[in-house]
């Protein structure tokens, strides 16, 4: 099995295209507690090929971001498995052999590694500037020198549009400029792929724009995506293919602008029905 590499690319050529495959995902809150058990998950399966965009809709409640914490592993499943870039973790978790536990935490690694998230909340370091936030994941996850990652953290900020604010503290910065830090920090880690958990649903409808257009920039360069968003118009426009949940199953799936302006299932109706509306 080949060893954490900070540029997997020999490894983005894998069978069929896949850079990720999670087949048959079950998550439960509360498990054990049949009083307060919920169901989030119930045998979801997506794929995502290199380059894509594939884009989940649907209520809220209904499982997507928590199946976006299963892919990259944040939140295990509780059954299903999740193959990225041809290594295949499970929601069982090796307790008692050694060897076994491991070769888990090996893996974890590298999902964790290779995998960027960015979430509906900055969760940048207040003490720390946007520089150094954007610094701190290849430091310690990659190894690289302190002028190394600093370098890397520069040309990352430029990249979003954030250079000038290299320097500022997030209490300096605006909930738009905040997420673009976010999103130098899981660009910094270079990503074989990205998620992005309803990216602009804390920010104000004037920043929304500036953050889809980000994103709308990331996939043109070929960056693999799954993005959580209610924003249909991106959807249609960049996503390749969408998903749509509902209570912890996907109900429909297809090409963006197919199932968008002609949804077949009637659940899927009534979602993009009231959300256009």
């Amino acid at each position: 099995m080949p060893e954490l590499s900070a540029e997997p690319e020999a490894l983005a050529g894998i069978a069929g295209g896949w850079i990720v495959v999670a087949e048959g995902i079950h998550k439960t809150f509360n498990r054990g507690h049949a009083d307060r058990e919920v169901r989030v998950l119930r045998g979801v399966d997506v794929s995502v090929a290199k380059g894509d965009v594939l884009v989940v809709i649907g209520p809220s409640g209904s499982g997507k971001s928590t199946l976006l914490r299963c892919i990259n592993f944040l939140g295990p499943p509780d059954e299903g498995s999740v193959t990225f870039l041809g290594r295949t973790l499970t929601g069982a978790v090796p307790r008692f052999r050694p060897a076994e536990r491991m070769r888990y935490e090996r893996e974890l690694r590298f999902f964790r590694t290779h995998i960027g998230i960015v979430f509906q909340h900055f969760n940048l370091f207040p003490h720390m500037t946007a520089a150094d936030n954007v610094a701190l994941g290849p430091t310690r996850a990659l190894g690289l020198s302190r002028s190394q990652a600093r370098e890397r953290s520069v040309a990352e900020l430029e990249r979003v549009g954030m250079g000038e604010k290299a320097n500022a503290y997030p209490s300096q910065l605006s909930g738009g400029q905040k997420q673009r830090v976010a999103i130098a920090r899981a660009l910094a880690m270079r990503p074989q792929l990205m998620l992005f958990d309803e990216a602009t649903s804390a920010l104000d409808p004037e920043l929304i724009g500036g953050i889809l257009e980000e994103m709308k920039r990331l996939a043109e360069s070929g960056m693999t995506m799954i993005v959580v968003t209610h924003e249909m118009g991106f959807a249609r426009e960049v996503g390749d293919r969408v998903v749509f949940m509902d209570e912890g199953r996907v109900v429909e799936e297809g090409p963006a602008r197919s199932l968008i302006d002609n949804p077949q299932n009637e659940r899927t109706q009534a979602f993009l029905s009231a959300i256009l509306s």
